[in-house]
């Protein structure tokens, strides 16, 4: 598979510690596999939003999917060298989610990393299957921070050689028991804890405010207090592995044996998404388009219909000396897309609307705005 240019500025340099899921998530360069919006648990913190929560509808990405054809498609659609499954549960749909594994091994090879998050403590014969399949990386979402009820699901997933962790938000109003979990994870066979900053979104906003929630910021969704506790957990662990005095109550403690890695708000959508973004783009940009470096597309278009679009498009190959490839006609929206500088420079000699039209490099190429170039009227 091709390997595409690394984009800079990276706002949080992975860890030498983080594992390849991590790693690989915060590169962009994993494909974001929904695998079902069913869950059975009702976390009243979950974000999924109300197109998502409890509906068996399987998405790559953005994409809606319904074969892993169509996956496979988004896959390469962004040159991905890896993939997360999450939901929902992906254990609500545990063969569809085996079957993903299994083809998407087939597909790119055993070097496409897959990981998976669930919150269910399976029956411990089912690891082997998971394993069989391909999957290389499990994420635990410990319900009611409860370790002992997973410790043999997780000794049986480390024991068929799943890198196996945890992956738990913190939850505000929870510190104490937060941090205590600490000490339940010694007895559970992980490598890595995973925590993120509790996320305020339109999915779960009413519940955050009727647990007393604000946003941390106005640039964030991160709930007020959710990453204090993270990095205070993340200085204990630091202090424990250096064989220095705990910042909090001054105790010297024995290492825990795991990695701690502490993911924010900011950087879900700064790093992550950006750059998976990016890489779609870079992917799949059209020779009309510009990439910024927020991920998204731009290009300029002029408004037409059916019968005068070839009309146009002749024109303007033949005033501007534009090759044609440089021209798409976009039969969705009813628009000819070209380069923006083509655009701005005919805006005020055509009547017909002309406009700067900026698009997300998703699949649906879903548009995020259109600025008016002239005041030309449909």
């Amino acid at each position: 598979m091709p390997e595409l240019p690394q984009v800079s500025e990276l706002p949080e340099a992975p860890d030498e510690n983080d594992t390849e899921g991590c790693i690989q998530c915060q590169m962009g360069s994993k494909l974001v596999l929904f695998i079902t919006g069913n869950c059975h648990w009702m976390c009243d913190y979950c974000p999924l939003s109300e197109t998502r929560r409890d509906v068996d509808w399987m998405f790559a990405n953005e994409r809606r999917c319904e074969t892993f054809d169509e996956v496979i498609e988004e896959a390469r659609a962004m040159k991905a060298t890896g993939a997360g499954i999450t939901g929902g549960d992906p254990l609500m749909a545990k063969e569809r989610t085996i079957e993903g594994i299994r083809r998407m091994k087939q597909e790119f090879g055993e070097s496409f990393h897959l990981h998976m998050y669930t919150s269910i403590p399976f029956r411990p014969e089912i690891a082997s299957e998971f394993a069989s399949a391909g999957l290389d990386e499990i994420r635990f979402h410990l319900l009611d921070l409860d370790a002992n009820r997973y410790k043999d699901t997780i000794s049986a997933c480390n024991d068929a050689g799943i890198i196996t962790g945890v992956e738990i938000p913190c939850e505000p109003d929870r510190e104490w028991e937060l941090i205590g979990l600490l000490e339940s994870l010694r007895d559970l066979q992980i490598s890595f804890l995973n925590l993120n900053e509790l996320e305020i979104t339109v999915g779960n906003h009413d519940n955050m405010e009727l647990r007393g929630f604000n946003l941390s910021t106005e640039i964030t969704a991160g709930a007020t207090g959710s990453s204090e506790i993270a990095i205070s957990m993340r200085k204990r662990v630091l202090a424990a592995e250096m064989g220095k005095p705990d910042p909090i109550d001054g105790e010297i403690r024995e290492p825990y044996g795991f990695h701690l890695k502490f993911c924010t708000a900011v950087y879900k959508d700064a790093g992550q998404l950006r750059r998976r973004f990016l890489r779609r783009g870079e992917a799949n940009i059209a020779p009309h388009e510009i990439l910024t470096d927020d991920g998204t597309l731009i290009f300029g278009a002029i408004h037409a219909d059916m019968e005068s679009k070839d009309d146009w498009m002749s024109e303007l190959t033949s005033v501007t000396g534009l090759p044609g490839r440089f021209l798409l006609w976009d039969s969705t929206n009813s628009r000819i897309e070209m380069p923006l500088v083509v655009a701005e420079s005919i805006a005020e000699e055509v009547d017909a609307p002309v406009s700067m039209v900026e698009v997300l490099p998703t699949h649906e190429r879903i548009e995020v705005t259109m600025v008016r170039l002239n005041d030309a009227r449909e």
